[in-house]
């Protein structure tokens, strides 16, 4: 068998500490793109613009495997791809690292602890489901608002208050802390201006869904607060998935 060889594309924390986990399993890392590379590992997500992607294809061979995120782009066309990001392993446990960082940037900026803390998340997805989790077993009184009443239903189950997220603008007052995990408009910024003075606004969804000046953009938060984690989730989804495609 041909012997694997990476080249990661970037200086991210985390794809420097992927690498590092790579090369500890005995997989060789290229310092510069060649004929040599069999796989290319790109950011996840990859936001590279079109020309910086282009220079790093150019000495690559066709034939070399391309894992990253947000992969379906017309500069990867002809390649063989393998997206992190439509991987539902991958975005479970990218959710739970997501959840543990929003805590501790909404942490740095409160004045007390979570028990008792009047919480809202915007959201019933993965991000959402890890937080409210998280937070609710730190004593924070979790509120989460979802479209779907079946979600709702679900919330309510699982013993946090359920709110209909298209009905928001006259409770916002009740909370100290909101968290958006929605990638789409939300909140417009006068509906904002129904939170209280002090309220804690954190912007978590890859699209911004809430909006105002004191809106803290917590996007891309495991790659910023804990490269180690994200870096070693990357490591090990991206032998998994070479070796589900090998095999």
């Amino acid at each position: 068998m041909k012997q694997r060889i990476f080249f990661p594309a970037g200086c991210s924390n985390a794809l420097n500490i992927a690498a590092e986990e790579l090369e500890k399993r005995g997989i060789r890392i290229a310092e510069a793109p060649s004929e040599d590379v069999t796989h290319l590992l790109l950011p996840v997500p990859c936001r590279m613009t079109a020309d910086e992607l282009n220079a790093i294809l150019e000495p690559l061979p066709k034939t070399v495997m391309i894992l990253g995120g947000f992969l379906d782009r017309p500069e990867l066309a002809g390649f063989r791809c393998l997206d992190l990001l439509a991987d539902e392993r991958y975005l479970a446990e990218n959710a739970r690292i997501t959840a543990y960082c929003a805590v501790k940037i909404a942490a740095e900026h409160m004045r007390a602890t979570w028990e008792h803390c009047p919480v809202l998340i915007l959201g019933w997805g993965r991000i959402g489901k890890c937080l409210g989790q998280l937070l609710k077993v730190m004593g924070a009184d979790v509120s989460i608002a979802a479209r779907k009443e079946t979600d709702r239903a679900m919330i309510s189950a699982l013993d946090y208050r359920a709110e209909d997220i298209s009905n928001l603008g006259y409770i916002l007052g009740r909370y100290k802390v909101i968290f958006n995990t929605v990638p789409s408009h939300i909140l417009s910024e006068e509906q904002m201006s129904n939170c209280r003075a002090n309220c804690l606004k954190i912007e978590l969804a890859s699209s911004p869904g809430i909006v105002g000046v004191d809106v803290i953009d917590a996007r891309g938060l495991p790659g910023k607060i804990a490269p180690e984690s994200s870096g070693a989730l990357i490591a090990r989804t991206v032998l998994r998935l070479c070796a589900r495609k090998e095999g």
